[in-house]
C-alpha cells in the first residue's frame, strides 16, 4: 500500500511531523469557540481533500453494489464493474494524498484519522459490499464478511496507536507493517472482477453453496475474506516497507 498515513512513504508512520504554522492554524481553527462558517473545511489541507476522494470512491463502490442488488437484470454487470472499479481508483487517491502531503510538507492528526476512515470504507466495506452483491448473501456469509470488516477496523486503529513505536530506519521511516495493510484487499477485488467477467455470480459462484437448506449455509469462497482479516490483525507478520 502506498499512502501518506497508512502505507509506504507515509509521513504519519515516519518520524513525528514537527509542529508547523499550517498545523497551528488547523488546530486553532478547530479549537476556537466561534471559528465561523465552514471552519472545518478551511482547516483541511490539500492532501486531506485528496483523502476525501478516496472515501468518495469507497462510498460510490458501495452504492454501485446496492444498485446491482436492486436491478431487475442480474446478468447486466455494469453496476458490479463500477463497484469493483471504484476500489482501485480509491487506491490511486490513497497513494496521491501521500505524494501531495510530502510535496507541500503538510500533515495533520485530523488527516491521519481521515486516511484511516477512508481506507476502511474503500478497502473494507467496499469489497465486502461487492462480495454481497456477487452472491455471498447467506446469514453465515454476512457474519464472516462482518468479521473481515472489523479486522480492518481493528488493524487501522492499532496502526494509529502503535506507529510511533514501530522501529525506524535512518530516515525515520517505519521498517515494516504489523499485519498486512488493508488495501491488499485489492487482490480479492481483482479476483471478483474475474468472476464477473466469467459470469460466476449469484448461484454460479466458484465452489458453490455448502450446507444448502440449513441455517449454516455458506459459500466457501468467503474464506478468502477470513484469511485476509486474520492476516491484517496478526502481530507477528511483519511486511517490509519498500
Amino acid at each position: 500500500m502506498a499512502t501518506r498515513r497508512n502505507g509506504p512513504s507515509n509521513p504519519k508512520d515516519e518520524a513525528p511531523v514537527p509542529t508547523s504554522k499550517p498545523q497551528d492554524k488547523q488546530a486553532r481553527l478547530l479549537a476556537e469557540e466561534n471559528p465561523g462558517h465552514f471552519s472545518l473545511v478551511r482547516a483541511l489541507h490539500l492532501a486531506d481533500f485528496i483523502t476525501e476522494l478516496n472515501g468518495f470512491c469507497g462510498v460510490m463502490s458501495i452504492f454501485s453494489s446496492l444498485r446491482y442488488c436492486i436491478q431487475d437484470t442480474p446478468h447486466n454487470y455494469t453496476n458490479l464493474y463500477w463497484a469493483l472499479g471504484f476500489i482501485p481508483l480509491g487506491l490511486f487517491f490513497d497513494f496521491m494524498d501521500g505524494k501531495v502531503a510530502r510535496w507541500r510538507k503538510k500533515a495533520s492528526l485530523m488527516g491521519q484519522e481521515l486516511d484511516s476512515l477512508a481506507d476502511l470504507i474503500s478497502f473494507g466495506m467496499g469489497p465486502a459490499a461487492a462480495a454481497f452483491a456477487l452472491g455471498l448473501r447467506t446469514p453465515v456469509d454476512h457474519l464472516l464478511l462482518t468479521f473481515f470488516v472489523l479486522c480492518g477496523l481493528t488493524r487501522l486503529a492499532r496502526f494509529n496507536v502503535t506507529v510511533a513505536m514501530v522501529p525506524k530506519d535512518d530516515t525515520g521511516k517505519s521498517k515494516y507493517f504489523e499485519g498486512t495493510p488493508i488495501p491488499m484487499s485489492l487482490g480479492m477485488v481483482q479476483l471478483m472482477a474475474y468472476w464477473v467477467y466469467k459470469g460466476w455470480t449469484l448461484e454460479h459462484l466458484p465452489l458453490g453453496l455448502w450446507l444448502d437448506g440449513t441455517p449454516f449455509a455458506f459459500h466457501p469462497v468467503v474464506g478468502m475474506f477470513i484469511l485476509h482479516g486474520c492476516l491484517m490483525v496478526s502481530k507477528t507478520i511483519h511486511v517490509p516497507k519498500p
